[in-house]
Protein backbone atom coordinates (compact mmCIF):
# COMPACT_ATOMS: atom_id res chain seq x y z
CA UNK A 1 0.00 0.00 0.00
CA UNK A 2 1.91 3.26 -1.34
CA UNK A 3 1.45 6.16 -4.04
CA UNK A 4 3.89 7.73 -5.66
CA UNK A 5 7.14 7.02 -5.39
CA UNK A 6 5.80 4.36 -2.84
CA UNK A 7 3.75 2.49 -5.52
CA UNK A 8 4.98 2.90 -9.23
CA UNK A 9 8.50 1.65 -8.79
CA UNK A 10 7.41 -1.63 -6.63
CA UNK A 11 4.53 -2.37 -9.39
CA UNK A 12 6.62 -1.69 -12.60
CA UNK A 13 9.70 -4.22 -10.81
CA UNK A 14 7.17 -6.34 -9.49
CA UNK A 15 5.60 -7.00 -13.10
CA UNK A 16 8.71 -6.83 -15.10
CA UNK A 17 10.19 -9.60 -13.22
CA UNK A 18 6.93 -12.09 -12.76
CA UNK A 19 8.87 -14.77 -14.13
CA UNK A 20 11.48 -14.51 -11.61
CA UNK A 21 8.56 -14.39 -8.72
CA UNK A 22 8.98 -17.59 -6.25
CA UNK A 23 6.59 -19.62 -5.93
CA UNK A 24 3.69 -19.23 -3.66
CA UNK A 25 4.18 -15.50 -3.73
CA UNK A 26 1.49 -13.38 -5.33
CA UNK A 27 1.78 -9.21 -4.96
CA UNK A 28 -0.80 -6.79 -5.24
CA UNK A 29 -0.69 -3.26 -5.04
CA UNK A 30 -3.02 -0.46 -3.88
CA UNK A 31 -2.61 3.01 -4.76
CA UNK A 32 -5.75 5.12 -5.44
CA UNK A 33 -7.76 6.34 -2.89
CA UNK A 34 -10.90 5.64 -5.19
CA UNK A 35 -12.08 2.41 -2.47
CA UNK A 36 -12.74 0.75 -5.98
CA UNK A 37 -8.98 0.12 -6.03
CA UNK A 38 -8.54 -1.57 -2.24
CA UNK A 39 -12.22 -3.24 -2.52
CA UNK A 40 -11.51 -4.85 -5.66
CA UNK A 41 -7.77 -6.11 -4.94
CA UNK A 42 -8.80 -7.68 -1.83
CA UNK A 43 -12.11 -9.09 -2.56
CA UNK A 44 -10.46 -12.48 -3.39
CA UNK A 45 -7.56 -12.76 -0.58
CA UNK A 46 -7.73 -14.54 2.56
CA UNK A 47 -7.42 -12.53 5.54
CA UNK A 48 -4.91 -15.85 7.31
CA UNK A 49 -2.22 -15.09 4.49
CA UNK A 50 -2.36 -11.82 3.40
CA UNK A 51 0.36 -9.78 4.49
CA UNK A 52 0.22 -6.23 4.09
CA UNK A 53 3.23 -3.58 3.70
CA UNK A 54 2.25 0.58 4.15
CA UNK A 55 5.27 2.43 2.28
CA UNK A 56 4.86 5.86 3.50
CA UNK A 57 8.16 8.07 4.50
CA UNK A 58 6.37 10.06 6.97
CA UNK A 59 3.47 7.59 7.68
CA UNK A 60 1.23 10.50 6.87
CA UNK A 61 0.38 10.46 3.50
CA UNK A 62 -3.38 11.03 3.15
CA UNK A 63 -3.81 7.79 0.43
CA UNK A 64 -1.74 5.59 1.54
CA UNK A 65 -3.00 5.77 5.70
CA UNK A 66 -6.90 5.51 3.97
CA UNK A 67 -6.26 2.74 2.17
CA UNK A 68 -4.17 1.56 5.42
CA UNK A 69 -6.93 1.98 7.82
CA UNK A 70 -9.13 0.03 5.08
CA UNK A 71 -7.11 -2.58 4.86
CA UNK A 72 -6.58 -2.95 8.90
CA UNK A 73 -10.61 -2.77 9.15
CA UNK A 74 -11.06 -5.50 6.26
CA UNK A 75 -8.27 -7.64 8.26
CA UNK A 76 -9.90 -7.35 11.47
CA UNK A 77 -13.30 -8.28 10.37
CA UNK A 78 -12.02 -11.18 8.40
CA UNK A 79 -10.46 -13.22 10.82
CA UNK A 80 -12.83 -12.13 13.24
CA UNK A 81 -15.27 -13.36 11.17
CA UNK A 82 -13.30 -16.82 10.11
CA UNK A 83 -13.08 -17.59 13.76
CA UNK A 84 -16.79 -17.47 14.18
CA UNK A 85 -15.55 -14.46 17.04
CA UNK A 86 -17.00 -10.80 16.90
CA UNK A 87 -13.03 -9.95 18.37
CA UNK A 88 -9.66 -10.77 16.50
CA UNK A 89 -6.65 -11.72 17.92
CA UNK A 90 -4.93 -8.57 19.64
CA UNK A 91 -1.78 -9.54 17.92
CA UNK A 92 -3.47 -9.08 14.58
CA UNK A 93 -2.38 -5.97 13.02
CA UNK A 94 1.45 -6.93 14.52
CA UNK A 95 1.34 -10.11 12.58
CA UNK A 96 -0.70 -9.56 9.18
CA UNK A 97 1.45 -5.64 8.71
CA UNK A 98 4.51 -4.22 8.09
CA UNK A 99 5.81 -0.82 7.29
CA UNK A 100 8.16 1.27 5.25
CA UNK A 101 8.49 4.07 7.15
CA UNK A 102 11.05 6.61 9.24
CA UNK A 103 8.31 7.40 11.43
CA UNK A 104 8.47 4.64 13.59
CA UNK A 105 5.97 6.45 16.41
CA UNK A 106 3.48 7.04 14.10
CA UNK A 107 4.26 3.05 12.93
CA UNK A 108 3.13 1.86 16.52
CA UNK A 109 0.39 4.22 17.03
CA UNK A 110 -1.19 2.06 14.12
CA UNK A 111 -0.81 -1.01 15.62
CA UNK A 112 2.48 -2.55 13.85
CA UNK A 113 5.57 -4.12 15.34
CA UNK A 114 8.02 -1.22 15.16
CA UNK A 115 10.72 -4.26 14.51
CA UNK A 116 8.90 -4.94 11.88
CA UNK A 117 9.00 -1.43 9.91
CA UNK A 118 12.01 -0.84 7.11
CA UNK A 119 13.73 2.50 7.26
CA UNK A 120 15.36 4.47 4.29
CA UNK A 121 17.12 7.68 3.89
CA UNK A 122 14.66 10.64 5.10
CA UNK A 123 16.56 12.67 2.12
CA UNK A 124 15.70 10.57 -0.71
CA UNK A 125 12.53 10.97 -2.62
CA UNK A 126 10.20 7.81 -3.45
CA UNK A 127 10.63 7.77 -7.48
CA UNK A 128 14.58 6.62 -6.45
CA UNK A 129 14.03 4.50 -3.88
CA UNK A 130 12.88 1.30 -5.75
CA UNK A 131 16.44 -0.22 -4.70
CA UNK A 132 15.35 0.54 -1.22
CA UNK A 133 13.01 -0.09 1.35
CA UNK A 134 10.40 0.90 -0.91
CA UNK A 135 11.44 -2.11 -2.59
CA UNK A 136 10.55 -4.53 0.28
CA UNK A 137 7.56 -6.48 -1.68
CA UNK A 138 9.82 -6.86 -4.52
CA UNK A 139 12.35 -8.52 -2.65
CA UNK A 140 10.33 -10.42 -1.25
CA UNK A 141 8.76 -11.48 -4.06
CA UNK A 142 11.76 -12.21 -6.17
CA UNK A 143 13.72 -13.63 -3.49
CA UNK A 144 17.41 -11.59 -1.81
CA UNK A 145 19.37 -13.22 -4.44
CA UNK A 146 17.48 -11.84 -6.84
CA UNK A 147 17.19 -8.28 -5.33
CA UNK A 148 20.76 -8.62 -5.20
CA UNK A 149 21.01 -8.90 -8.64
CA UNK A 150 18.85 -6.19 -9.43
CA UNK A 151 21.30 -3.58 -6.73
CA UNK A 152 24.10 -5.06 -8.87
CA UNK A 153 22.84 -3.77 -12.51
CA UNK A 154 22.05 -0.18 -10.80
CA UNK A 155 26.10 -0.38 -9.15
CA UNK A 156 27.06 -1.38 -12.83
CA UNK A 157 25.47 1.94 -14.20
CA UNK A 158 26.50 4.18 -11.25
CA UNK A 159 30.13 3.14 -11.62
CA UNK A 160 29.79 3.71 -15.57
CA UNK A 161 28.32 7.36 -14.86
CA UNK A 162 31.55 7.26 -12.17
CA UNK A 163 34.55 5.86 -14.15
CA UNK A 164 33.73 6.67 -17.85
CA UNK A 165 34.63 9.58 -20.06
CA UNK A 166 32.29 11.93 -21.29
CA UNK A 167 32.65 10.82 -24.86
CA UNK A 168 31.85 7.53 -23.54
CA UNK A 169 29.54 7.91 -20.72
CA UNK A 170 26.30 6.59 -21.74
CA UNK A 171 23.59 8.65 -19.42
CA UNK A 172 25.41 11.82 -20.27
CA UNK A 173 24.77 11.40 -23.80
CA UNK A 174 21.45 10.90 -23.58
CA UNK A 175 20.80 13.47 -21.26
CA UNK A 176 22.34 16.04 -23.52
CA UNK A 177 20.68 14.63 -26.17
CA UNK A 178 17.24 15.06 -24.62
CA UNK A 179 18.08 18.94 -23.71
CA UNK A 180 19.48 19.18 -27.42
CA UNK A 181 15.76 17.70 -28.35
CA UNK A 182 13.61 20.08 -26.32
CA UNK A 183 16.00 23.44 -26.06
CA UNK A 184 17.08 23.33 -29.96
CA UNK A 185 14.22 20.96 -31.46
CA UNK A 186 11.54 22.24 -30.04
CA UNK A 187 10.23 18.36 -29.20
CA UNK A 188 7.95 18.51 -25.76
CA UNK A 189 7.06 14.89 -25.44
CA UNK A 190 8.94 11.94 -25.26
CA UNK A 191 7.90 8.39 -25.87
CA UNK A 192 9.25 5.41 -24.29
CA UNK A 193 8.45 1.82 -25.95
CA UNK A 194 9.00 -1.57 -24.56
CA UNK A 195 8.80 -4.19 -27.01
CA UNK A 196 8.86 -6.47 -24.00
CA UNK A 197 5.49 -7.00 -22.27
CA UNK A 198 6.51 -7.50 -18.89
CA UNK A 199 7.73 -3.82 -18.93
CA UNK A 200 4.32 -2.64 -19.87
CA UNK A 201 4.10 -0.35 -16.42
CA UNK A 202 7.82 1.19 -17.17
CA UNK A 203 6.49 4.50 -19.09
CA UNK A 204 4.31 5.43 -15.84
CA UNK A 205 7.47 5.05 -14.06
CA UNK A 206 9.08 6.88 -15.82
CA UNK A 207 6.67 9.59 -15.76
CA UNK A 208 7.21 9.98 -12.32
CA UNK A 209 10.66 9.50 -12.09
CA UNK A 210 11.43 12.64 -15.16
CA UNK A 211 8.00 14.55 -14.47
CA UNK A 212 8.26 15.25 -11.22
CA UNK A 213 11.85 15.49 -11.20
CA UNK A 214 12.47 17.99 -13.79
CA UNK A 215 9.01 19.43 -14.71
CA UNK A 216 10.07 23.39 -13.24
CA UNK A 217 10.10 26.68 -14.09
CA UNK A 218 12.19 27.98 -10.84
CA UNK A 219 16.17 27.49 -10.77
CA UNK A 220 17.78 25.80 -7.41
CA UNK A 221 18.83 28.83 -6.42
CA UNK A 222 15.41 30.98 -6.61
CA UNK A 223 15.44 32.47 -9.76
CA UNK A 224 13.24 31.80 -12.65
CA UNK A 225 14.29 29.08 -15.65
CA UNK A 226 15.72 30.40 -18.58
CA UNK A 227 14.53 27.93 -20.91
CA UNK A 228 11.88 24.79 -21.46
CA UNK A 229 12.41 22.26 -18.43
CA UNK A 230 11.09 18.94 -18.45
CA UNK A 231 9.15 16.28 -20.94
CA UNK A 232 6.05 14.98 -21.02
CA UNK A 233 6.72 11.10 -20.88
CA UNK A 234 4.62 8.82 -22.03
CA UNK A 235 4.47 5.33 -24.10
CA UNK A 236 2.81 1.88 -24.51
CA UNK A 237 4.56 -1.53 -24.99
CA UNK A 238 5.41 -2.58 -28.44
CA UNK A 239 3.45 -3.40 -31.03
CA UNK A 240 -0.01 -2.08 -29.47
CA UNK A 241 1.23 1.37 -29.67
CA UNK A 242 1.56 1.16 -33.50
CA UNK A 243 -1.89 0.63 -33.67
CA UNK A 244 -2.60 3.54 -31.76
CA UNK A 245 -0.48 6.45 -31.69
CA UNK A 246 2.23 5.72 -34.01
CA UNK A 247 0.67 7.38 -36.87
CA UNK A 248 1.60 11.17 -35.08
CA UNK A 249 5.32 9.83 -34.27
CA UNK A 250 5.70 9.12 -38.30
CA UNK A 251 3.74 11.30 -40.33
CA UNK A 252 2.37 14.25 -37.17
CA UNK A 253 3.48 17.59 -37.01
CA UNK A 254 5.61 17.03 -34.19
CA UNK A 255 8.59 15.76 -33.14
CA UNK A 256 8.23 12.98 -30.80
CA UNK A 257 11.91 11.34 -29.73
CA UNK A 258 10.93 8.05 -28.97
CA UNK A 259 13.51 5.28 -26.73
CA UNK A 260 12.98 1.70 -28.07
CA UNK A 261 13.38 -0.97 -25.93
CA UNK A 262 13.67 -4.49 -26.54
CA UNK A 263 15.45 -7.91 -25.35
CA UNK A 264 17.46 -10.43 -27.50
CA UNK A 265 15.98 -13.62 -25.97
CA UNK A 266 12.28 -13.43 -24.53
CA UNK A 267 11.17 -15.18 -21.65
CA UNK A 268 8.38 -17.31 -23.51
CA UNK A 269 10.06 -18.78 -26.80
CA UNK A 270 6.34 -19.36 -28.14
CA UNK A 271 6.07 -20.33 -31.99
CA UNK A 272 3.27 -20.17 -34.31
CA UNK A 273 3.60 -23.23 -36.25
CA UNK A 274 7.19 -22.80 -37.97
CA UNK A 275 7.47 -19.38 -36.97
CA UNK A 276 9.40 -17.99 -33.96
CA UNK A 277 6.96 -15.28 -32.59
CA UNK A 278 9.50 -13.30 -30.53
CA UNK A 279 11.21 -12.98 -34.18
CA UNK A 280 8.25 -11.78 -35.61
CA UNK A 281 7.92 -8.68 -33.29
CA UNK A 282 11.54 -8.03 -33.37
CA UNK A 283 10.96 -7.63 -36.92
CA UNK A 284 8.37 -4.83 -36.33
CA UNK A 285 11.06 -3.23 -33.22
CA UNK A 286 13.51 -2.62 -36.00
CA UNK A 287 11.18 -1.72 -39.00
CA UNK A 288 9.92 1.00 -36.92
CA UNK A 289 13.03 2.58 -35.56
CA UNK A 290 14.16 2.02 -39.77
CA UNK A 291 11.15 4.09 -40.77
CA UNK A 292 11.52 6.49 -38.12
CA UNK A 293 14.87 7.45 -39.11
CA UNK A 294 14.81 6.90 -43.06
CA UNK A 295 11.38 7.48 -44.26
CA UNK A 296 9.94 6.87 -47.54
CA UNK A 297 10.77 9.51 -50.44
CA UNK A 298 8.18 10.29 -52.60
CA UNK A 299 9.76 8.90 -55.32
CA UNK A 300 9.59 5.37 -53.68
CA UNK A 301 5.84 5.87 -53.06
CA UNK A 302 5.44 6.61 -56.73
CA UNK A 303 7.64 3.70 -57.86
CA UNK A 304 4.99 1.42 -56.24
CA UNK A 305 2.60 2.30 -58.64
CA UNK A 306 0.47 4.71 -56.16
CA UNK A 307 -2.22 7.44 -57.71
CA UNK A 308 -0.41 11.03 -57.78
CA UNK A 309 -3.53 12.16 -55.34
CA UNK A 310 -2.02 10.14 -52.45
CA UNK A 311 1.26 9.95 -53.13
CA UNK A 312 2.00 12.90 -50.31
CA UNK A 313 -0.35 10.94 -47.73
CA UNK A 314 2.06 7.98 -48.17
CA UNK A 315 5.31 10.00 -47.95
CA UNK A 316 7.48 10.04 -44.90
CA UNK A 317 9.71 12.35 -44.18
CA UNK A 318 12.21 10.74 -41.57
CA UNK A 319 14.89 12.33 -39.50
CA UNK A 320 12.73 11.44 -36.32
CA UNK A 321 14.86 11.03 -33.26
CA UNK A 322 14.81 7.53 -31.62
CA UNK A 323 17.44 5.73 -29.29
CA UNK A 324 17.74 1.44 -29.51
CA UNK A 325 18.09 0.15 -26.18
CA UNK A 326 19.02 -3.51 -26.38
CA UNK A 327 19.37 -6.27 -23.33
CA UNK A 328 20.29 -10.21 -23.98
CA UNK A 329 17.68 -11.05 -21.51
CA UNK A 330 15.73 -9.14 -19.03
CA UNK A 331 16.83 -9.90 -15.82
CA UNK A 332 17.13 -8.45 -12.66
CA UNK A 333 20.59 -7.28 -13.43
CA UNK A 334 19.22 -5.86 -16.61
CA UNK A 335 16.36 -3.90 -15.22
CA UNK A 336 18.41 -2.39 -12.11
CA UNK A 337 20.73 -0.99 -15.23
CA UNK A 338 17.46 0.32 -17.10
CA UNK A 339 16.66 2.23 -14.27
CA UNK A 340 19.75 3.23 -12.92
CA UNK A 341 20.28 4.54 -17.20
CA UNK A 342 17.39 7.12 -17.03
CA UNK A 343 17.97 8.35 -12.94
CA UNK A 344 21.06 9.53 -14.19
CA UNK A 345 19.77 10.75 -17.60
CA UNK A 346 17.20 12.37 -15.54
CA UNK A 347 20.05 14.44 -12.97
CA UNK A 348 21.93 15.10 -15.93
CA UNK A 349 19.30 16.94 -17.94
CA UNK A 350 18.10 18.79 -14.55
CA UNK A 351 22.11 19.88 -14.40
CA UNK A 352 21.59 21.33 -17.32
CA UNK A 353 18.71 22.94 -16.87
CA UNK A 354 20.04 24.42 -13.69
CA UNK A 355 17.00 23.16 -11.74
CA UNK A 356 16.42 20.78 -8.29
CA UNK A 357 15.76 17.18 -9.35
CA UNK A 358 15.18 15.90 -6.05
CA UNK A 359 12.63 18.58 -4.73
CA UNK A 360 8.52 18.32 -5.65
CA UNK A 361 6.66 20.95 -4.32
CA UNK A 362 4.69 20.97 -7.13
CA UNK A 363 2.57 18.19 -5.84
CA UNK A 364 2.02 19.97 -2.13
CA UNK A 365 -0.52 22.62 -3.06
CA UNK A 366 -3.12 20.13 -4.62
CA UNK A 367 -2.80 17.95 -0.67
CA UNK A 368 -2.90 20.77 1.08
CA UNK A 369 -6.54 22.15 -0.64
CA UNK A 370 -7.73 18.63 -0.40
CA UNK A 371 -7.82 18.66 2.76
CA UNK A 372 -9.14 22.08 3.44
CA UNK A 373 -11.75 21.28 0.77
CA UNK A 374 -12.73 18.06 2.46
CA UNK A 375 -15.03 19.27 4.92
CA UNK A 376 -17.33 21.09 2.25
CA UNK A 377 -18.12 17.24 0.79
CA UNK A 378 -19.41 16.35 4.48
CA UNK A 379 -21.43 18.57 5.13
CA UNK A 380 -19.99 21.95 6.65
CA UNK A 381 -21.34 24.98 4.83
CA UNK A 382 -18.34 27.54 6.12
CA UNK A 383 -15.92 25.04 4.42
CA UNK A 384 -18.02 25.76 1.00
CA UNK A 385 -18.70 28.76 1.01
CA UNK A 386 -14.86 29.65 1.64
CA UNK A 387 -14.64 28.28 -2.24
CA UNK A 388 -13.93 29.84 -5.44
CA UNK A 389 -17.15 30.19 -7.53
CA UNK A 390 -16.26 27.49 -9.55
CA UNK A 391 -14.97 25.05 -7.18
CA UNK A 392 -17.82 25.62 -5.31
CA UNK A 393 -20.35 24.94 -8.55
CA UNK A 394 -18.33 21.90 -8.94
CA UNK A 395 -19.18 20.64 -5.80
CA UNK A 396 -22.65 21.70 -5.10
CA UNK A 397 -23.01 18.90 -8.48
CA UNK A 398 -21.26 16.23 -6.54
CA UNK A 399 -23.32 16.94 -3.73
CA UNK A 400 -26.93 16.82 -5.27
CA UNK A 401 -25.60 13.68 -7.84
CA UNK A 402 -24.20 11.48 -4.77
CA UNK A 403 -26.21 8.86 -3.52
CA UNK A 404 -26.42 8.07 -0.18
CA UNK A 405 -23.71 5.37 0.94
Amino acid sequence: IGIGGSDLGPVMAYEALKSYVQPGLQCRFVSNIDPTDLAETTADLDPATTLFIVASKTFGTLETLTNARLARAWLLAGLADAAGDDEPPDDAVARHFVAVSTALDKVAAFGIDPANAFGFWDWVGGRYSVDAAIGTALAVAVGPERFAEFLAGFHAVDEHVRTSSPERNVPLLMGLLNVWNVNFLGAHTHAVLPYSQYLHRFPAYLQQLTMESNGKSVRWDGTPVTTDTGEVFWGEPGTNGQHAFYQLIHQGTRIVPADFIAVATPTHPLRDGDADVHALFMANFFAQTRALAFGKTADEVRAEGTAENVVAARTFSGNRPTTSIMAPALTPSVLGQLIALYEHITFVQGAVWGIDSFDQWGVELGKKLAVEIAPALTGDDAALAAQDPSTRGLIDWYLNHRSAP
